[in-house]
This record gives C-alpha cells, structure tokens and sequence, in this order.
C-alpha cells in the first residue's frame, strides 16, 4: 500500500489557539519579533498569560509597542531543517491584507523548492488573524488526520477561510489611529466619549470598522446580534480573546451560551503581536459562519 508523504503543519505566533490542540496535534511555529518600550522580544509560540498581562500594563503605563515582518530568510531558516528530512510543509499564514509576511513565505517558497527539488511548501493565505487563524490550523490537523494529502488540505482551507469570521471591540481608539485606521479627531473623540468601535476582517482579510457603540455593554449586545444572525448552526465552536480584559470576554461567552447551548468556548489573552495594534481591554470572538453575510448585514443596518 502506497503511504502518504508526510507533511508538517506550521503558523505563525500571531495565530492564537488551544494551547492542548498545539501540543497533541504537533503543530510548529514561526517566531515573530515585536517590541515594547524599549525592549526588543522574540516570541517563538504561545505567550503565557502573565507575559501578556506584564505586556498589556506596560501599554497602560504609555509603552510603545511595534512588530516586525517574517523575512523570506527567517522562513527558510525555519523550514529547511524539515524539508531536509524529506517532509513536506502546509503553512497557515497572517492575512494578507494585514501585512506582507505572505509575500515573504512565498518567496521563500520558491527558494527553498530549488533547493529541495522534491520538496513541496504550501503558505497559505488565512484572509484572518489571532483565532481565526488557529481555527483553520485546527481544520488543517484535522483534514489531515482524516487522510487528506497536502494538496487537498490546501484547497480545503481555502475554501473555507471565508467561513471564519472575526469580530472585535476595542477599548482605545489611540491604538488605532497609530495604525492608519482612524483619524487623530476621531481618536481623541472617540475616546473622550467612551466610543466602542466593532471591527471584522472582511472578504480580503483587511480590517474595517463596522459601528461604533457607547459603552461596553451596547457593544457586547451587538456583537451577540451579528454572530446569531451569521452563524452556521452545524459548528458550535467559538473562540474568545482578550487583552488582559477577561470579564469583557465572560460577558460574550455568558450570551454565546444562551443563543447556542451547544457551543464549545475557548478562551485566549491575544498574542503581542496582534495586540501591539490592538492595545488592552479588546475583546472578540471568532467563529464560523458566512464572512460575506456578515458584511451584508452590517451594510443593510447602516
């Protein structure tokens, strides 16, 4: 009987995910650098959470935070040493519409397949972030357990990445406007007034605000409306993130739970990396439903 050729599962460190999934299903990371005041970090896979705490307080005491790009170098840095046994590689990638890192695995892509004639790497374009991207590594490690070659991995990934959906709120509009995602008067505004803006990742894995809310309860509430109306009742999963916030994420499980009884709720402090642009006290669930509907329906509410 012909066996399958092996091939290795990676992502990047801004993908948040079940730390109990990484561990079981043997999923590898590639580092990311990111900065914090002064200091300089590498993080090589999931942050603990007193990390990320120490992290986001550093961002309340006034610490800039900045990230930097995966590099075709560091790919083929990371990749080589699997590629060399005769393995093959399925890579989960931070959108492209969020940064070039993409582009970089790509390049890399080909470099390392001169080098390794009978090599195959797959960098695959998530069009997401945080947990999003760990959903679809979940997907990945189980297409794969199911027998999937790495080709038809791929093409399953793709055609469901625009079923996972991203919602956030944000507590600082600061964070933002550094981003380019907002104006300076919006910011200040914004912030003066307690505005909650609720962002998604659209079709092209770019993120838009979607409302803006007074408080923290109305914008919960709405959050809750648009995964009802959105959701795709066959998958119960969620996963929560939080920026050293926790009791803004109870208060979506709390509601997820009434709306579907059946959910299975994982939570995470979100990783530095997203975070850095992000900044403390956000909160978001991810789950799966219809991205292009969700979008719909933010449209027809405005």
């Amino acid at each position: 009987m012909h066996r399958m050729k092996d091939y290795l599962i990676y992502t990047d460190v801004s993908t948040d995910i079940d730390p109990a999934v990484v561990k079981e299903k043997d999923i590898h990371f590639i580092p990311m650098n990111y900065t914090i005041g002064s200091e300089d970090r590498l993080c090589e896979g999931l942050e603990d959470d007193e990390l990320l705490k120490k992290f986001y307080q550093g961002q309340r005491d006034g610490d800039l935070t900045h990230t930097s790009q995966i590099t075709p170098q560091k790919y083929i840095d990371a990749f080589t040493p699997a590629l060399a046994e005769g393995k093959d590689i399925l890579y989960i990638c931070l959108s492209s519409g969020l940064t070039k890192t993409y582009d970089s695995a790509r390049l890399a892509k080909m470099e390392l397949e001169e080098t390794f004639p009978d090599a195959k790497v797959y960098p695959v374009d998530s069009l997401g972030a945080t947990a999003g991207m760990g959903l679809l590594t979940e997907f990945a490690t189980e297409y794969r357990d199911a027998g999937m070659t790495i080709e038809e991995n791929v093409k399953a990934l793709e055609d469901i990445r625009l079923n996972v959906n991203h919602l956030f709120m944000v507590e600082d509009l600061m964070y933002l406007k550094r981003g380019g995602r907002v104006s300076a008067a919006t910011a200040v505004v914004g912030t003066m007034l307690n505005i909650k803006p609720i962002l998604i990742i659209d079709e092209n894995g770019k993120l838009v605000t979607i409302d803006k809310k007074r408080g923290v309860k109305p914008a919960i509430k709405d959050m809750i409306g648009m995964v009802k109306n959105t959701r795709d009742p066959q998958y119960h999963r969620y996963y929560f993130l939080h920026s050293d916030a926790p009791e803004r994420a109870d208060m979506l499980i709390e509601q997820i739970k009434e709306m579907d009884p059946e959910a299975v709720c994982k939570v995470r402090q979100l990783c530095p990396v997203i975070g850095a642009h992000t900044g403390p006290g956000m909160a978001a669930v991810v789950w799966v439903g219809d991205r292009k509907k969700l979008e719909e329906q933010n449209k027809k509410s405005n």
